[in-house]
This record gives C-alpha cells, sequence and structure tokens, in this order.
C-alpha cells in the first residue's frame, strides 16, 4: 500500500502544486479582512473537488469551513487547518508579490505557502493518494476543520467545537505544523503552552507636561515601569502570589523525551545572535525550560519616541504582556491573580484589559496515533522520530482535544524559521510538500487499524 500511495503522489505532485499555488494567489489577511470571505469560499470548493461534501458556518469570526468524506471503518481521523494568513508587509522586503506565487530553486514562494495552505492542500493530496490506492474508498472517516481566524487568536473555535460536538465527533485529530526540524529529523510535538494576553494602562495626568515639572508632577512612563517590575524578579520568578500553584510537575516519562532531542543551543546562537540564555541555561536545562512558565513584555508605549528632545512628562502609558501557561494552569485564573496582585501593589490605577487567552493541552506519548505517527514519519524520512513533550507557543489545540476527549498531534510541513513563516519571501519547499503528504497518508492510511480487535475507544 505504501508504494501505490507513493506512486500516486509522484505522479500527480505538479497537479497538487497548481492547486496550491491558486489557493496561494488568494489574499486572506484576518487581521484585514483582505480577501477573507472569497478564500473560504475558495476552501470550499477545493474540499467538494476533492470529493467531501462541506458546510460553511457563520458567527464564529470568519467563515469555518468542515470537509467530511467516510471511509470503511466508522472511525474518523480530524484534520485542523486555517486559510487566513498574516498581512504580507513589509512588501519591499519581498523578491516576489506575496499573492503571486512563484516556484523557483525548488521552492514555491507566497504568503501562505507554508502556513497554512501548502499543508491544507497537502493533505487533500494525501486524503487522495490513499483513496486511489484503496481502489476509490476511504479505510476510515476524513473530517477537515478549516477555519480563517486563526492568525488572529482562533477567538471563536471554542465556541464552534462545543456548539458542534457532534459533528465533530472523532478519534484523533492531526493539527497544522510539525514535520521536520532544522537539522531534517521528523517529529511531533505533544503539547501546547497557554496564553495570557493582557494590555496595561494608566493615566496620571490629563495630559502631557512640562518635563521641568518632574519634581511635582507624576509620570506615567514611571508608574508603568514599576508596575511591569512588581511581575518578575531577575532571576525571572514570577511574582503574582498563587502564580505556580496549579503548575503540573514535570514527570520523569517527560524528562526522558526532553533527554532524547537534540541540543538546539547552537542553532539558537547562531539564529537570534543570542550571547546568553535566560538564567545562563544551557545544555539539557535550555530543553527542559519549555515547562515553565513566563511573564514576557511584548511592547511598551509612552511619551515621546520621535528624532531629538521632547521635554514632556508622559501622562498615559500602556504595555502590552503574554504569560505563556504550562499544564495544568488556567488563564483565567491567571487574570484575576494579576487583578488581586497589582491592587495589593498599589497599582489599583493600572487598567487590565484581556486581549487573547488559550489554554495549555497535552497528548499522551503512549497513544496509539502517536506511535502510528512515528512509524510513518520514518519509514518517509528514514531518521529516528522525535517525541516533543510541549512547545513554547499557543493555539486552540485544547478547543479540540478536552471537547472531543481526543488525541491531537501535528504533522505538517518543513520547519517555520527556514520556511520563513510570517516574515516575507515565506516559502514551502517541494520536497517537505511531497514528503508530508507521505506522511499523512501512511497514517491517514493505518488509522482504522489502531482499535482493531480493541472494541471501542
Amino acid at each position: 500500500m505504501p508504494n501505490a500511495i507513493d506512486r500516486f503522489l509522484e505522479q500527480n505532485l505538479e497537479t497538487y502544486l497548481q492547486e496550491t499555488m491558486k489557493l496561494c494567489a488568494q489574499p486572506s489577511v484576518s487581521a484585514t479582512g483582505e480577501g477573507v470571505r472569497e478564500c473560504a469560499d475558495l476552501v470550499e470548493q477545493i474540499l467538494q473537488k476533492h470529493g467531501l461534501k462541506t458546510q460553511k458556518f457563520e458567527g464564529y469570526g470568519n467563515p469555518v469551513v468542515v470537509g467530511r468524506a467516510k471511509g470503511r471503518s466508522e472511525r474518523t481521523l480530524l484534520f485542523y487547518n486555517h486559510y487566513d494568513v498574516q498581512p504580507p508587509e513589509p512588501l519591499e522586503l519581498w523578491d516576489s508579490p506575496p499573492f503571486a506565487p512563484q516556484i523557483r530553486d525548488g521552492k514555491l514562494y507566497a504568503r501562505g505557502a507554508k502556513d497554512d495552505k501548502g499543508e491544507f492542500m497537502a493533505r487533500l493530496a494525501a486524503v487522495d493518494a490513499v483513496r486511489a490506492a484503496h481502489g476509490g474508498e476511504l479505510p476510515c472517516g476524513v473530517l477537515f476543520v478549516v477555519e480563517g481566524n486563526e492568525e488572529v487568536g482562533s477567538p471563536g473555535i471554542a465556541k464552534f467545537v462545543q456548539d458542534h460536538l457532534d459533528l465533530l465527533k472523532c478519534d484523533g485529530a492531526i493539527w497544522e505544523e510539525g514535520g521536520i526540524d532544522f537539522e531534517e529529523r521528523p517529529g511531533t510535538s505533544l503539547g501546547r503552552r497557554g496564553i495570557l494576553a493582557v494590555e496595561l494602562e494608566v493615566k496620571t495626568l490629563s495630559r502631557d507636561a512640562h518635563s521641568g515639572n518632574a519634581h511635582i508632577l507624576p509620570s506615567a512612563a514611571w508608574r508603568m515601569v514599576r508596575a511591569l517590575a512588581s511581575l518578575k524578579d531577575e532571576n525571572e520568578r514570577i511574582l503574582i502570589p498563587g502564580f505556580y500553584d496549579q503548575v503540573r510537575p514535570i514527570s520523569e516519562e517527560d524528562l526522558e523525551l526532553l533527554r532524547r532531542l537534540p541540543d538546539l543551543e547552537p542553532y539558537l546562537r547562531e539564529t537570534f545572535g543570542v550571547r546568553g540564555f535566560v538564567n545562563n541555561l544551557q545544555g539539557f536545562e535550555l530543553r527542559k525550560a519549555v515547562f515553565n512558565p513566563t511573564c514576557n513584555i511584548q511592547g511598551i508605549t509612552t511619551g515621546y519616541q520621535g528624532p531629538g528632545n521632547k521635554t514632556v512628562i508622559p501622562a498615559k502609558a500602556s504595555a502590552k504582556l503574554d504569560f505563556r501557561l504550562v499544564p495544568d494552569q488556567d488563564p483565567t485564573d491567571i487574570l484575576k491573580k494579576l487583578r488581586v496582585h497589582l491592587d495589593a501593589e498599589g497599582f489599583t490605577d493600572v487598567r487590565i484589559t484581556y486581549t487573547d487567552y488559550m489554554f495549555p493541552a497535552r497528548s499522551d506519548p503512549k497513544h496509539p496515533l502517536v506511535r502510528l505517527a512515528a512509524q510513518a514519519g520514518e519509514e518517509v524520512y528514514g531518521k529516528p522520530y522525535q517525541l516533543i513533550p510541549l512547545t513554547g507557543g499557543s493555539s486552540p489545540v485544547y478547543a479540540f482535544a478536552g471537547p472531543l476527549g481526543i488525541p491531537v498531534i501535528d504533522a505538517g510541513v518543513g520547519f517555520g524559521i527556514t520556511n520563513r513563516t510570517h516574515a516575507p519571501n515565506e516559502n514551502i519547499r517541494l520536497q517537505d510538500f511531497h514528503n508530508a503528504a507521505r506522511h499523512i497518508a501512511r497514517i491517514l492510511d493505518g488509522f482504522a487499524d489502531l482499535w482493531s480487535g480493541e472494541g471501542s475507544s
């Protein structure tokens, strides 16, 4: 069966690349709304073209497109993807227009080529390959959920899942991304950190004042700096009372998975030009640190930032923060504790507005779907498969995993930094597109057999 799958993909690769280029040529910038609804229509047409019955759902931000195809087994594998993309700016840094896809030097360049239109099309190629290898019938059911709000934090997806639990009933899910790392080693992430993103604002004066009055008039800039300084000490320990109460201790199993991962230090030093890491971490401790929750300042806005001097006392100041949270922290709980902390420290005048939150999520490394993905990945890439217990970023994995009671893993295309994800000249290597389709096809081919003789899950 793998040989038949590979033959189909080899023979039809060009067709899927052309279809990917057509999808990438359609703008779909969720931050601005440019082309999003047109892209949702195109995604629905593409799903129908590939033999899936579709439904489009409104009321959750941009449309959510669902495609379903039945298989011989009652088991169903869900694929999560998104059709929205990041803004293409700065346009002058693109070597070719972001929505005029080009193939050169073995890569497809376009906004969305990697994140996430290329991955979506590679998965449809896999579905077609498995169907062809099985004489026109899929061995298990397939369910695609393709949303249009991922790049703005997926604000409606959790409610969408809760509202459609029966429609989305399945036995496991393949998330976006995944694939190979910076040294071409395949792997799967078993978990994502949660996030609480907030904006702090403080106002000390009705308008900016002359800095000659700094001895008597309070500065919003200094007020904000002091409020921020109360959140974390010089050793990165977050000072909000109760912040760490729900942190799940790292397990021996997770420690062993971390020990098997490659050393990231040389790569990080070269990529980011970093001289020293937080708390002088190195080696294994650097890998282990992903289980540490964080408090990050995204940016501070206050006063005058133009050329020369403007001797003013800022009347207003704001700061954007994000807290990355680990299992079993609750972002709504952390938001309450942040308010209590600021009040207790005397910062009752600092206003908090939350802008985004997601819960952390984990999948069991022993689940049969994880083993299947590892076996299939090693066959395709010819290298040992990495199981990554937790990654630093956040995504709405929790919105599916908990309510549906399923394992959620990723398996996708390439490595984000190499692909210039979210940056000018975003690209996908053609070989990565091809191998991702081969990997997903093998997972789909073996999924129904995971429960053979075991009864219901």
